[in-house]
Parts: structure tokens; sequence; C-alpha cells
């Protein structure tokens, strides 16, 4: 027999290292034969002992590479002009990728056949072949990263006396049973990539920050954090009805609680864009990546219908008693606002979710109109004319300085009367909706 290298046979004439590299390539590609006993050139130099050589392959596939493959190796002596040789025959793995145990899941263990070598994966394809393995649900496939710690969900678990040991991790889908972790445990990790960005703004729009915070880690510590930042900045308002004091903070706990646990179980974690957190004068704006689950509308979301695109991370927040049951948070936000004259909003794209809570305690429009100074009078009458209009439209109006005119618009603004669109010299105004 002539033996030649290919794509899908390797030549080594002792048992070395590199081995575990050709195996892995093959059984990620498309199989392949490896012959043991024979040089790079094809000359047959043979073996002293071909069923040691045989075990020894053997042992180091089973404690080197994973997931297990032993399974898919044949191994089968043959004799070559009186020269026993060994010949592997490495079949396509069906959990792929496979990689060096110590490396893990990355390019530096992780090998495909490119020609007659065998060459690190892209970590493109790493993910094609986890998605091709795992299938298209993002938590359930092994993650990229597995050097991985899990404090700040320790904690957690621990203040709620719920064990969280590997067995626990195994049951909820944080790593599977031959202990790799998975995206779920990814995002549980301290090493979570996917992060929220909270912003305060002055007055109705985004046109000047009052502060702004990004919060990284476990999606539990996130969870905290965020959740301390805005209940900081939700303040309590007081009012008197004759004798008796009325408190009521700016947004109902109830409904800031639920529309955070919104942002965190029902986003598409498989993009990296980060979430945000906007917080104006008038309203909280709470915006997740990814629209609604195929299938389900905003009617079906607002009747208490509920697809969780997040199954297993849904389940970890019901263990931790932080949500009760599916479809239940957007009910809860609307009742918090029963009875206040005051509806939450929710607006969908094909990409994006966002909830918006209303502040309890900034006056209605209405209510403001009723009090409008002469000159606010005539800016909303200019705005009514025209739809839009600019500085200069009012500054010609009113015939009033260009300090006097930025002063007027920017305390509409801040009443929330109007709204700036654009920027320099394509800034215009509008009524606000």
């Amino acid at each position: 027999m002539i033996y030649q290298e290919s794509e899908t046979v390797e030549l080594k004439s002792v048992v070395v290292d590199d081995i575990k590299k050709e195996i892995i390539a093959f059984a990620n590609c498309e199989g392949g034969k490896l012959y043991i006993g024979v040089q790079d050139d094809g000359t047959v130099v043979g073996l002293d002992n071909p069923d040691g050589v045989a075990l020894q392959v053997s042992n180091m596939v089973r404690d080197a590479i994973k997931p297990d493959l032993t399974m898919f190796l044949h191994y089968e002596t043959l004799n070559e002009n009186g020269k026993q040789i060994v010949a592997i025959d490495v079949q396509r793995g069906t959990e792929r990728p496979y990689y060096i145990s110590k490396k893990g899941l990355r390019p530096e263990g992780v090998f495909v056949r490119q020609g007659y070598s065998s060459v690190s994966a892209t970590n493109t394809a790493i993910r094609c072949m986890i998605k091709e393995t795992d299938g298209d649900y993002f938590e359930e496939m092994r993650s990229l990263e597995q050097d991985l710690t899990f404090e700040a969900a320790k904690k957690e678990f621990s203040e709620r006396n719920i064990l969280f040991g590997e067995a626990q991790m195994k049951t909820l889908g944080i790593m599977t049973h031959d202990g790799v972790y998975t995206n779920l445990g990814f995002l549980l990790s301290d090493q979570c990539v996917h992060t929220i960005k909270a912003a305060v703004f002055q007055g109705t729009t985004q046109n000047e920050f009052k502060d702004r915070k990004e919060f990284s880690g476990s999606l539990l510590r996130q969870m905290d954090e965020v959740y301390d930042y805005i209940d900081f900045r939700n303040q309590t308002h007081s009012s008197f009805q004759k004798l008796r004091r009325i408190d009521q903070r700016d947004y109902p706990e109830t409904a800031v609680r639920e529309a955070l646990l919104n942002l965190l179980v029902h986003r598409e974690y498989s993009f990296r864009a980060s979430t945000f957190i906007s917080l104006y004068m008038d309203r909280i704006e709470f915006t997740s990546i990814g629209g609604l689950v195929s299938g389900v509308t905003l009617k079906d979301v607002m009747m208490g219908i509920s697809v969780c695109r997040n199954v297993k991370l849904a389940n970890v927040f019901y263990r931790l008693e932080l949500i009760e049951a599916y479809g239940t948070g957007i009910r809860k936000i609307m009742e918090a606002y029963a009875g206040t004259g005051k509806e939450p909003k929710i607006e969908t794209s094909d990409n994006a979710f966002k909830i918006i809570l209303p502040n309890l305690n900034v006056q209605k429009p209405d209510a403001v109109l009723s009090k409008n100074s002469v000159e606010e009078d005539a800016v909303i009458a200019l705005a009514r004319e025209q739809e839009t209009f600019t500085r200069k439209d009012v500054e010609k109006t009113l015939r009033i300085s260009q300090t006097t005119c930025g002063r007027l618009l920017k305390q509409m603004i801040g009443k929330g009367q109007i709204v700036q669109e654009g920027r320099s010299r394509n800034t215009h105004y509008r009524l606000a909706e």
C-alpha cells in the first residue's frame, strides 16, 4: 500500500503529543485516518509494540480531549512487508467542537483540517460548530469562555439559602453534564460581557446629560446595582389632603422592579450590544435588544401571554424568587399605575423592546399649558401653525433677542411642552406629543 498525506490522511513515525491535534482536527471536520509507524514521506518504519501504541493513544484521547471522543475512534494493526503499523480511523464527531481540555474552547485548543495540516480554528469557526451541534438556543450553547467565576451568583443564592454547587449548576443548565460551562453560565458569571448602560438627562430630551454609568459583570450583580441606581433617583414627593400628608415616589417600586427584570430575562443575548435605561424628567425608558419572540404580538403581551426567549435564565430568576411566573410582569407594571391617571407604554420593533414608565409627580401637560406665559402661548401657536419651527422663527415672531429666545425654548423643553430635534444648523422644534 502507498501511504501519502492528504486532507484525510496523516502519517506519524512514532507517538508524539501533536497526535491529539490531528485527531481533534479529523473529528471536527470530515474524519480521517492516522497511521503510526509511517514517516511523512510514506516510508514504513514499523512499530515494536503496536498494541502498546494503540493503548497509549487511547489513554491520551480519553484524558486530554473533550467531549468524549473514544467511541469515534477505531484501532487496527496492519502488517506491511513484515512491519507492523497502527491505523486509527477517526470519524466525524457528533459533539463538535472537540478540544484539548487544558486549552478550552479557544483557538489554541480547537483544531480543524486545512489542506494537509491541522490548524487552530478561528473563533467564528468554533461558534459555527457550537451552533450546529447545540442548536439555536443561545443560553444552552457551550460558552467560548470557560475560565469563569461566580462570586456574585454565589452571594445571591446564599442569601436565599439555596445551594449553588456543581450538581445545582448542572440541573439549572449553567454547566453541561460533562462539566463544560454554557452561555447561561457565562451570563451569570463575573466575566459576563453583556452590559447595561444607564443615563440621566436634564429635561425630557437627550440634549443634556446629568449622569451616566455602565454596569457590567454577572447579570445578578447588574440587577442589584442598576436597581439601586434608579432607586436613589426615585424621589418622594409629599402632598396634603386636608390634614393628611400623602407621600408618593416618582415611580412605583413594583413597576421599576418588573421593568428591570423584564430587561434582563427577555433580551437577546446573541447580540453584544448593551441594553439601555434612560431617566428623563418625566419618564424612565427601559430598552432591551431583541423584539418580540416570533409569533407573539404586543396585544398578546398586554393580555399576559409570554413566550420566554431565555427559559433557563428565567428559571434561575424563578428559583431565586425574583419572578413569580411567566407573563405576570407586564400586568404588575400596569396594576402599579392603576388609579394614578397615568399609564405605562410599550413600544416594539423587529430588534428592540421598550417599556416607558411615566413619572407620577410630573405635572400633566394640560395643567402645564394652563399656566403658560404669553410668550409660551405664542410659541405653541407657532408650532401648531407650522408643525416644526426654528429658533429664528421664534425670535422673528416674538421680536426677542437670541439669548432670551434660547432661555425661553430651554424652559419650554424642561416643562415638556416642546421637543428639540436635530443638531447645529439642523436644529428645529415641535410640540411634545
